[in-house]
């Protein structure tokens, strides 16, 4: 799994890419939640442009962080998840409680 992290205006944006899978959710889980307590985060933006594979370990990492910022008020939105992902989230229903964006300049719009 690659990880890249931004901060900006209250907002973390998180850019990821291989598998989200068992094998990387604990990592993710742990780096994301430091993120998150360590600064004052009330959003945060997923991009997963390079994820090639997520399962339902993945997909319990990004429901959790969603939980964590809608019961304070905030929000995550996930960002050009290519085809077989975004199918996947679809499947999932995340899509149906998280806003999606084909680009991050977009999401980063939506949050202000």
């Amino acid at each position: 799994m690659h990880l890249d992290m931004e901060y900006q205006q209250e907002t973390l944006l998180v850019r990821l890419g291989g598998d989200l899978d068992l094998g990387v959710a604990d990592q993710l889980r742990k780096t994301l939640d430091n993120q998150l307590d360590e600064k004052k985060i009330k959003n945060l933006i997923l991009n997963l442009n390079r994820v090639t594979f997520i399962d339902s370990s993945g997909l319990g990492v990004i429901l959790g962080r969603y939980k964590r910022l809608a019961n304070q008020g905030g929000k995550v939105i996930l960002v050009g998840a290519q085809p077989q992902v975004k199918r996947i989230l679809e499947l999932s229903g995340l899509l149906q409680i998280m806003e999606d964006y084909p680009d991050e300049p977009k999401a980063l719009s939506k949050i202000v």
